[in-house]
Order: structure tokens, then sequence, then C-alpha cells
């Protein structure tokens, strides 16, 4: 299948300029959500070191995938640890809840 699932963790501080660089670049939908972990930073000064994050979740068509990882990683990047990463997974299948059928190409122009 042609789609993949972009994945991204990035400091929370960073979201607004993601969103920004995401919609000039017209990515056709985004889903936001706010998280807790700790990987590569951890805030020693809390007990259990998790701190807040965003979790950015794009499903797209493969020769997108590039520009969109791209665009997340240069309006997130600080050079500080706590950036956060970005991951891309291939997307098995797709479906319209709407129409109740397969997601098609249009659905991405």
């Amino acid at each position: 299948m042609p789609y993949r699932k972009v994945t991204a963790i990035i400091n929370t501080e960073r979201l607004e300029d993601v969103e920004a660089a995401l919609q000039v670049m017209k990515v056709s939908g985004v889903s936001v959500s706010q998280v807790r972990g700790y990987g590569e930073y951890h805030n020693f000064y809390q007990s259990d070191m998790m701190c807040s994050h965003a979790r950015i979740e794009i499903f797209c068509q493969t020769h997108k995938v590039e520009g969109i990882a791209h665009c997340i990683m240069n309006a997130a990047h600080t050079g500080i640890a706590g950036d956060g990463m970005v991951a891309v997974l291939p997307v098995e299948q797709l479906y319209c809840i709407r129409t109740q059928s397969k997601w098609d190409e249009e659905c991405f122009s």
C-alpha cells in the first residue's frame, strides 16, 4: 500500500511552529495529542522523571514522507536534548468511516 504513518514526538514549546510549517506545506490532515514520557531527555526534578511532549500523527502517501519528516525536524529543532523524534511506519490498510470503504487516492489530494 502506498501510504505511511509519520509519528513525531516533539517539545510542546515547538508545536505551533511545526503546525504552521505543516500548513505551509499543505499537509491534508494532522492529529496532535499531549503525551508524557522520557527518552534521551528526562526531568530529574520530578519523582517519575516524565516530561510533557506533543505527539503528531500524519497519514500520507509514501512520496510525501521525506518532505513531511524534514518539515517537522526543521520546525522542531533547537539543538537541545529533548527535541524529539520522527518515526515512519508502513500502513497496511486505511478505511473511511463515513463511506465505510477503503481509502482512495483522492482523499490525499
